[in-house]
């Protein structure tokens, strides 16, 4: 077949630890009386802005992030989903104890797979995104697609398992039945994480340029659904860019007993200068007491699935992240072995269609694969392969350039491939080879890659680890042409590369359903 390749800190004494000892005990008894001052004078007025009706201390865990209203929904769901299956198989068989008796032989157990699959296509659909900003028939739309796509693969599952079979009736029935349940039970899940007293509440310690940032940042109701900004505090000779309206007056109150009284979850400090300027007991009193505090850029890459390139090196140095165990690299080893022969196994045909359609197109003689040198793990340059989806003469100058959109390049067959991700089939067998990975930051061209790292900070860094197939960054962004998009797609690339696991591969291997049904991010 043709391939078209182109062009130690110091030691103290004893004198010393007493010394300490005595510092640590005068530090303390100046905190407790400040701590009395504080109960014996009246308490200031909390502000409109944290008020909250009083909640139930066992809602805390689901306040605390984003995804744990995403992990009770998909519960939720699931055992909807399994009641249905029960409901159905009563309702099938009404008034023959005989049949119903044999249709609930195992039924539990069957239920549970019928619930799985269902769930496992939500997910992959990305119906369980935190931040949708779909409107409700979108949504419902969405689930639809994944109720069919869950009933084919437990079509597929009851031919390998006959046993799990539970008959059409029943798989029709609890089809509909769960459909109805779910779309009803995610109308009320929004409602939920609507109301305010379910939100985690955040109070923000600064009130300058990095906090106007915060403020900026979660003004969009869509993206902060679980979320509340209680108000902004003020540092001590900071520029405030703050509106007054939201700024919040501690007064002389201790700053973990105004927290408590406000239900304050978690604190985040983003003053433009610390030196000097944070109250570090308080805020250290504050986590004794299970309040969360955390900086900006933890607090962006936690909650926006990315590193802000702003981060200091220093930052970068002494985080988590950024290593990978032996073990760790022979598991994700092992999954891109099994994955890629699984995926080769089940598309062989469609890259059979899709060589003959280039071929039917293109006419004898043409090439059917394209291959092109690509930047890999730790900068070493290895060549790609992929089906062709543009004229042979794309790049008769011999410059490499960006994909644009709408591009005049791109043929018919080319335009359908790209937009199904049909072309990048034949990098399996890159994966196989080693060179790439199945998931991982997508692999670049050199001549990008010498201009990008020139322009942007960090960027070698995602060499660290094997490009891949798919990648968080192909989740997070869609398709991008530019230094700017390359900035972008960098921040979600680093937090893979600072946080990536065998879940995590998981959970994007599977989200990429969605990317390939949708079409997104594709030119």
């Amino acid at each position: 077949m043709d391939v078209q390749r182109s062009a130690s800190p110091r030691k103290q004494g004893p004198a010393g630890a007493g010394i300490g000892t005595v510092e640590r005990l005068r530090r303390l008894s100046r905190n407790a009386a400040r701590v009395r001052r504080a109960r014996a004078a009246p308490q200031p007025a909390t502000p409109t802005t944290a008020s909250s009706p009083q909640r139930a201390g066992n809602l805390r865990w689901l306040r605390q992030q984003s995804r744990h209203w995403m992990m009770s929904i998909g519960a939720v769901d699931a055992m909807l989903l399994a009641a249905a299956v029960g409901v159905a198989a009563q309702l099938r068989y009404p008034a023959d104890a005989a049949a119903y008796a044999t249709a609930a032989e195992n039924l539990f157990w069957r239920a549970a797979l019928f619930a799985a699959a269902i769930v496992l296509s939500m997910f992959a659909l990305g119906v369980y995104q935190p931040h949708s900003r779909e409107t409700a028939k979108a949504l419902l739309v969405r689930q639809a697609v994944a109720f069919a796509m869950g009933t084919l693969l437990l079509t597929m599952l009851y031919y390998v398992v006959p046993q799990a079979y539970i008959g059409r009736g029943v798989l029709a029935l609890a089809f509909a039945l769960g459909l109805v349940a779910v779309a009803a039970w995610h109308v009320v899940a929004g409602r939920l994480m609507d109301a305010e007293s379910l939100k985690r509440r955040i109070l923000i310690f600064g009130a300058g340029h990095g906090a106007a940032f915060v403020a900026q940042w979660m003004s969009r109701r869509c993206d902060w659904r679980t979320a509340s900004v209680v108000g902004f505090v003020p540092v001590p000779g900071e520029s405030v860019k703050i509106a007054p309206d939201r700024l919040v007056d501690v007064g002389a109150t201790a700053l973990h007993e105004w927290a408590a009284g406000a239900e304050i979850d978690e604190i985040v400090v983003v003053p433009d200068d610390r030196r000097g300027r944070l109250p570090m007991d308080e805020l250290l009193e504050c986590k004794q007491r299970g309040i969360e505090v955390t900086d900006l850029v933890r607090f962006m890459e936690r909650e926006s699935g990315r590193v802000k390139l702003s981060a200091p090196p220093s930052w970068l140095v002494f985080s988590d992240g950024f290593h990978a165990s032996p073990l760790r690299l022979a598991s994700k080893r092992a999954f891109d072995i099994l994955s890629a022969t699984i995926l080769l196994a089940l598309a062989w045909p469609f890259m059979l269609l899709v060589a003959l359609a280039i071929r039917l197109e293109s006419g004898p003689g043409q090439p059917i694969l394209y291959s092109q040198e690509r930047v890999g793990e730790r900068g070493r340059v290895f060549r790609l392969y992929k089906f062709r989806s543009m004229r042979t003469d794309a790049e008769m100058g011999g410059a490499a350039r960006w994909a644009s959109e709408n591009d005049p390049r791109v043929t018919r067959v080319g335009r359908v491939i790209r937009k199904l991700r049909l072309d990048e089939l034949p990098q399996l067998w890159n994966v196989l080879a080693g060179s790439m990975s199945l998931i991982g930051p997508r692999p670049e061209r050199p001549e990008f890659v010498a201009e990008l790292a020139k322009n942007i900070p960090y960027y070698n860094l995602r060499h660290c680890v094997k490009p891949g197939l798919t990648g968080w960054a192909q989740l997070r962004y869609p398709y991008g042409a530019s230094v700017e998009d390359a900035a972008e797609k960098l921040t979600f690339d680093l937090f893979y590369v600072k946080n990536h696991s065998f879940r995590f591969d998981a959970l994007i291997f599977i989200q990429t359903v969605e990317v390939v049904l949708f079409g997104r991010g594709a030119r």
